[in-house]
């Protein structure tokens, strides 16, 4: 299945994302979405990319690398991956610098057709904090239904915040 659209390329982890993975994943303005608590070091992260190679159905999980121009400048991701209930969740980040440019809407297509199409998923599933607007207006656009609202989920900068939790089922 080719990962390419007008302007972008979905492709996977290479060796000389570390630096790019590095700064992303160490920007603590990240971490909320993430669940991230702590730095990660080169040496880790070269080993998950070492590692990226094994196969969704061993590692559960798929991230794949957003490009524009050569140029990595986001990544989308695939966790929870449950083959056996044919559902996993998705989740995307989009450098500043590359936002409200339709890089976003464009990768979430291409995403949501491999998973529906390759991987055979019957559903996806996005956790969106509700003050994100630009996510739940991204993930609405692309026929998420809101199912439910988990209250006081996510704790920011000692403040709770409430969590949507956004579906779309693969009615083909």
């Amino acid at each position: 299945m080719n990962l390419k659209s007008k302007n972008i390329n979905l492709r996977a982890l290479e060796p000389e994302d570390l630096d790019f993975l590095f700064t992303t994943e160490n920007n603590s303005g990240f971490w909320e979405v993430s669940s991230t608590q702590t730095p990660f070091s080169k040496y880790i992260l070269t080993q998950y990319i070492a590692n990226s190679h094994q196969d969704i159905y061993e590692a559960k999980q798929l991230r794949l690398i957003i490009e524009h121009n050569n140029r990595p400048i986001g990544m989308i991701d695939l966790f929870d991956f449950n083959p056996q209930h044919k559902r996993a969740g998705i989740g995307i980040l989009i450098l500043k610098e590359f936002q409200n440019k339709g890089f976003a809407s464009q990768a979430l297509t291409l995403f949501i057709k491999y998973a529906f199409t390759n991987l055979q998923l019957h559903q996806l599933y996005a956790n969106i904090t509700t003050d994100n607007k630009t996510s739940i207006a991204l993930f609405s656009k692309h026929d998420f239904s809101k199912i439910g609202v988990k209250k006081d989920w996510i704790i920011t900068n000692n403040t709770f915040k409430d969590e949507v939790l956004f579906q779309l089922i693969n009615k083909i």
